[in-house]
This record gives structure tokens, C-alpha cells and sequence, in this order.
């Protein structure tokens, strides 16, 4: 039997970002509205937050047709939980984290049981496949986008839209200089230290990171070279021990602080993903690659519509970070990038262009305004 005065809201995040920002959201909502209780799909951090998490996130972070195929009874599994619950003990709302190939799916269920959809953080559509948003528009009550050029693009569909602002103008505020947060990790900080970021999914540290590391490899040729690396809340130490295990590089590796580990680099390698967006608002200057199956990739290649693959290149609207993709993304090219940005002239140079990126995402208050508009679909004065 259901108890009235509880609210209950299915959340899906599918991926390592959607954990951060969902349990930023359940935090704050949690914090104005007790009496609404979080369950579906999350990570470590959502249900940290008080998320009963059905289905962990680590499971569902895959990215490539040829990936998805691979992952494909552990997605449609977890598809089949929710879906029976929407049909069958339906919450008070839907909030859809990003992950649009399984979300929009999901979103199909919500409309058939009559359960309002809020989508939080937009699929970038506009960068490909843009004929999706006529689906959304049937299926989505309201879009909260955290980018300033996505309001028109929905507007122009007729679809409902609020920008809410970035979570991570909040999430990314850095106190130390880079000396002491070097310092706080054990490194030395007069020696230069380079950011290892292979991502967060366990499909992408398999394609990217023997790559990452035979850079780091090579650039031991620079003298005194510190190596750090941020572990993701989806991923063990197990998941990258195949590679790390072989490696004699001086490497530090740690789960905390990754704000803290970003200010503390001279430069990063980072896979396309929210990360570069990270460390473009730290401002610490990185080289983005990119690779995908050769399958995978020319499907993307004939169907995406912007001009660059990193996050911080579009929001900043120019080449504010290198993207080596595909072939170029060799270790060679990785390591030629990243001596170049050890430069010191060239350096200060990127971290000075990198200040737009904060500029464009304008200021802080995404959960606020989030949180407004959950309350708005459960007294029903939305739409």
C-alpha cells in the first residue's frame, strides 16, 4: 500500500557524471523535500545520497553500438526492472539523467503509464542525430538543459524547456594553489606532474588507457615527469589492474579530490567526456582523444553535426584543448601534444584562453533550480 505523504521518484543515471549530478540533485532536494524518496539506476554517490540504487551505474557505462551489443543482456535487464515498476507501481515522476539510448526507451514506458518525465541534462542532439528531438517532444514533459545554446534548439522544436545552469559551475571550486595541491597528494611540486584520465567506463579504459599509458611512457624522456591518475566511482582498481599491473611508471593513483588532482597537473590526457569540462574550469591545460571501434566511428562520423568532440572546445566555441581522434590519437601525438603544453609560455597561454570556458557556463545554482521544478511536477503546477 502506498503511503501518501511520500513521494517517489525514479532517477536514472547511467554513467559516472550522471551519479555526480544526481546525487548533487538528491542532496539538495533531499535537504528542502524529506518526504520524497530516490530509487532506480546510480552509482557510489547517489546512493551515498540516499538513492536506492535497483541497478548500479557501472553496469550500464558503455559507449558504441559494438560495446552496447556486448553489454546488452545486463542493459536490457535493468530496462525490464523499471519498466515492469513504472507499469505496475508507478512513481510520482521520472527524472532521465543524460544516457538518451536507454532513457528515451524508458521514456516511451513513462508516457504509456501515465508517469510525468523530467529530463535533466540534454543528449547532445545537437551535435548529432537532431532528429531525435521530435521523440523527445512526444515523450519528454520537460527538458533542463545545462547549456545556454540548447534552449533555442528545443524551443524552435516546441519542446519545454528551462535552463537550469551547469552543476558543475558548483562542483568544480578549487581553494589550493597548484603547489599545495601537488603537496597534498605526496607528489613533489616543483617537478612537473601530467594527468592520466582514461574515463569511467569499463569499455573505454580497455580501448584508451594501453594507449594513454605508452604515452606516459614516452614522455619520460621530460626530466623528473610525475604521473597521476583519477579513478572513476564506476571502476576498480581491478578494472584497470590488466594494464597498471605491467607498468613501472611513477604513478600516483587515487579516487579523492579529483578537482584537488586536476589544479595539481601541468597538463592532462583526458578522454572526451564532462571530465574535459572539469579540468578546462580548473584550468589546467589537456589534450582530448578520442577512439571508438572502426565500425562505431564511421557511423559517427556521417551522423555528428559539431565541429568538435570536446565538451570544453564547444562550450568554450573554438579549439581550446587539441583532439586527437582515431588514428591520430597514437602515443606518439599524445606525448608530442603534452610536451608542448609543458611549455611554460604555452602553458600560461592555454590556462588564460581555458577562463572563457567558466565565462560561457555563466553561474552556479543547477540543483536550486532542478529542485524547483520537481516540486512544481508533484503539486502539478508544471504544464
Amino acid at each position: 500500500m502506498k503511503d501518501d505523504a511520500v513521494n517517489r521518484v525514479m532517477i536514472v543515471a547511467g554513467e559516472a557524471s550522471g551519479d555526480i549530478y544526481g546525487a548533487g540533485l538528491i542532496t539538495t532536494v533531499a535537504a528542502e523535500m524529506p518526504e520524497i524518496r530516490f530509487f532506480g539506476i546510480g552509482g557510489p554517490r547517489m546512493r551515498e545520497a540516499g538513492c536506492e540504487t535497483l541497478v548500479d551505474s557501472a553496469d550500464m557505462a558503455v559507449v558504441g553500438l559494438v560495446e552496447v551489443l556486448k553489454h546488452f543482456e545486463v542493459i536490457a535487464a535493468a530496462f525490464l526492472k523499471l519498466k515492469k515498476i513504472l507499469l505496475n507501481d508507478p512513481p510520482d515522476l521520472l527524472i532521465l539523467i543524460d544516457y538518451p539510448g536507454f532513457n528515451l526507451r524508458l521514456a516511451k514506458v513513462a508516457k504509456r503509464a501515465g508517469v510525468k518525465v523530467l529530463y535533466y541534462i540534454s543528449p547532445q542532439i545537437w551535435a548529432w542525430r537532431q532528429g531525435r528531438v521530435h521523440k523527445i517532444k512526444r515523450l519528454v514533459d520537460q527538458m533542463a538543459v545545462i547549456l545556454p545554446f540548447e534552449v533555442p534548439f528545443y524551443e524552435k522544436a516546441g519542446v519545454p524547456v528551462s535552463f537550469v545552469g551547469h552543476p558543475l559551475a558548483d562542483l568544480v571550486q578549487v581553494s589550493l594553489n597548484k603547489e599545495q595541491a601537488a603537496a597534498s597528494f605526496g607528489l613533489d611540486p616543483s617537478r612537473p606532474v601530467v594527468g592520466l584520465f582514461p574515463g569511467s567506463r569499463r569499455s573505454e579504459v580497455s580501448r584508451l588507457l594501453p594507449t594513454i599509458l605508452e604515452a606516459a611512457r614516452l614522455l619520460l624522456r621530460v626530466p623528473e615527469l610525475q604521473f597521476v591518475l583519477p579513478l572513476a566511482s564506476t571502476l576498480t582498481e581491478e578494472d584497470l589492474a590488466p594494464w597498471l599491473s605491467t607498468t613501472d611508471l611513477p604513478l600516483t593513483i587515487t579516487r579523492e579530490r579529483i578537482h584537488d588532482l586536476i589544479r595539481a597537473c601541468d597538463a592532462v590526457i583526458s578522454v572526451s567526456g564532462t571530465v574535459t569540462l572539469e579540468v578546462a574550469l580548473v584550468g589546467t591545460p589537456l589534450v582530448i582523444i578520442y577512439k571508438l571501434s572502426p565500425l562505431t566511428f564511421q557511423l559517427a562520423k556521417r551522423l555528428v553535426k559539431v565541429e568538435h568532440i570536446g565538451l570544453c572546445n564547444i562550450v568554450a566555441g573554438e579549439t581550446v584543448a587539441p583532439e586527437l581522434i582515431q588514428d591520430d590519437a597514437s602515443p606518439e601525438r599524445i606525448a608530442a601534444e603534452i610536451e608542448h603544453l609543458l611549455e611554460h609560455e604555452v602553458n600560461s597561454s592555454v590556462r588564460s584562453r581555458l577562463s572563457r570556458v567558466r565565462e560561457r557556463l555563466g553561474g552556479g545554482g543547477a540543483n536550486q533550480r532542478m529542485a524547483a521544478l520537481i516540486r512544481g511536477f508533484l503539486r502539478n503546477e508544471m504544464l
